[in-house]
């Protein structure tokens, strides 16, 4: 960023081209950008609502710390996420083959 571009070479159509192409480059970095903040301020609410949950008492022992739905042994057993240690239902946790573990869905959405 804040390079000059030497356009003096080109035709006024490839000077313009390339004046797109540079202003399409601005607005996809932009909306880009606007993802990954939206992204990581969706993360943030989701942790502190999970502090918030973890800290009733076994509140994460009998319900899904990211969708609230309680754990039955076989329709929906718990499984703890290897990054943030919850546990978590089977609607909200993936299983990493890399890692051979359990991650929920915002631990994912992180990585």
């Amino acid at each position: 960023m804040g390079r000059k571009l030497d356009l003096t070479g080109l035709t006024e159509n490839e000077a313009e081209h390339v004046l797109q192409v540079v202003q399409r480059d601005m607005r996809l970095r932009k909306k880009e950008e606007e993802r990954l903040s939206e992204l990581k301020q969706e993360l943030d609410e989701e942790g502190s609502r999970c502090l918030l949950l973890s800290q009733q008492a076994c509140f994460n022992q009998r319900c899904c710390i990211r969708c609230c739905s309680p754990f039955t042994f076989l329709l929906n057993p718990k499984r703890q996420c290897r990054d943030c240690r919850y546990n978590v239902c089977k609607a909200c946790r993936v299983y990493s083959k890399r890692d051979k573990a359990w991650l929920c869905s915002a631990c994912q959405k992180s990585r």
